[in-house]
Parts: structure tokens; sequence; C-alpha cells
């Protein structure tokens, strides 16, 4: 591969990753295809990055990535209930406080979405070496991960917000091409936190990077 989890965390790197090779940008093509399917085609793209980064952390060629398509919705269910763990507190507190019309308990609710938001990419990159549940399910594990990751997870952050941004001029092509830019969008996400975590904690078993 031109670029891997053991390359500098850049804008172009992270950019360039879903689309360095004709098989990542095959990948990516039916990734969106499969955005077309309700709920099973997210949990699927969701999966299809586990399945990538654990590949990368074995020293194998990510893609093609797409077979067993069972075992990615497994992974894909699995990472989507930590999501709803992560961010059920701050939600059911958002809805209550504009039930109640208070917006102190629906400010606390955004606070804490907006924490579980932050913790989530703390459990996604350790999952993805062993696929061991018992990453996903410890929010304090999770935190305790991003404040170790440093300055380099939140240069993650800096990366992927703007490409989110970018990702709806898929719009633009009559609405259809978002599903193929939001595809490029998680794979991206997916890259930077990975390497920024893969490198701190050595989860391709090469040696940690500094703090």
């Amino acid at each position: 591969m031109t670029i891997d989890l053991r390359h500098p965390l850049t804008l172009r790197n992270s950019f360039r990753f879903p689309l360095q090779s004709a098989a990542s940008r095959r990948d990516l093509f039916i990734g969106g295809l499969w955005l077309l399917v309700p709920v099973v085609g997210w949990l699927m793209n969701m999966g299809h990055r586990v399945r990538v980064v654990h590949r990368m952390h074995r020293g194998e060629v990510p893609w093609p990535a797409w077979s067993d398509p069972v075992d990615l919705l497994k992974h894909g269910a699995c990472t989507f209930l930590g999501m709803v763990w992560y961010g059920w507190p701050g939600v059911s507190l958002v809805a209550f406080g504009a039930w109640l019309h208070s917006p102190a308990i629906a400010t606390v609710g955004a606070g804490l979405w907006l924490l579980a938001v932050a913790a989530i990419p703390g459990y996604m990159s350790h999952y993805c070496r062993d696929f061991d549940r018992r990453e996903i399910f410890d929010p304090f594990r999770a935190l305790r991960r991003v404040r170790e990751g440093g300055a380099a997870y939140w240069k993650a952050w800096s990366i992927v917000v703007p490409a989110m941004l970018l990702s709806f001029v898929g719009l633009l092509a009559g609405g259809v091409g978002f599903v193929f830019t939001s595809v490029w969008f998680w794979q991206v996400a997916a890259f930077s936190f990975a390497t920024v975590f893969t490198q701190r904690f050595a989860l391709d078993g090469r040696s940690a990077a500094a703090p």
C-alpha cells in the first residue's frame, strides 16, 4: 500500500487513503451501494471499516474486504451498540430537557452527548485489533485512551471535520453522490483515528509512539 497506519497523520494521507488503489476505490463504490439499503447498509459499512483496520493491524493488505457479509454485519452491530451505550444518557437528557422546557437540563445532555462522541474513537481501534467486545462497553477506559492520545487525537478531529463538510459536496450530484462521499468520509475518519491509537498504543505490534 502507498498509505497505511505507519504513515504520518496528515490531511493528505487521510484524504487519499480510501482512494489510493483500484481495490480501495472498488470497496468504496460497493460501500456506497450498500448505503442504499436502509440500516443494514450502514452497519455493513461499519463492519467493513473494522475489518480494514484489523487487517492493517496484522500487516495484511486491507482490500478487498467485502467478503463474509454476516461477519461484517456482526462487527457493525457490535460497534453501533457501543455508540448507543455511550450516547443514550446525553440524548435522554436532551429529550427530557426539551419536554420540561428546561435549557439547563438540555445543555447538560448536550455536553454528555459531545463527551460520548469524543469517547467513541477511544474504543474503535482497540476493538479492531482482536475483536474483543469488552473494549467497546467501557466508556471510562475509552476516555482514558482519548486523553492519552494527546494532541494527535485532536489533530485527527481537525482532519475529520473538514472531511465531513467536504462529503456534502456529493449532494450536488443529484443527492446520489452523497452515498459515495459519505463512505469516503467515514473511511477517512476510521483511518485518522486508527492511525492515532495504533501508533500510540502499538496496536500493530510495533513500538508505541510517545504521548
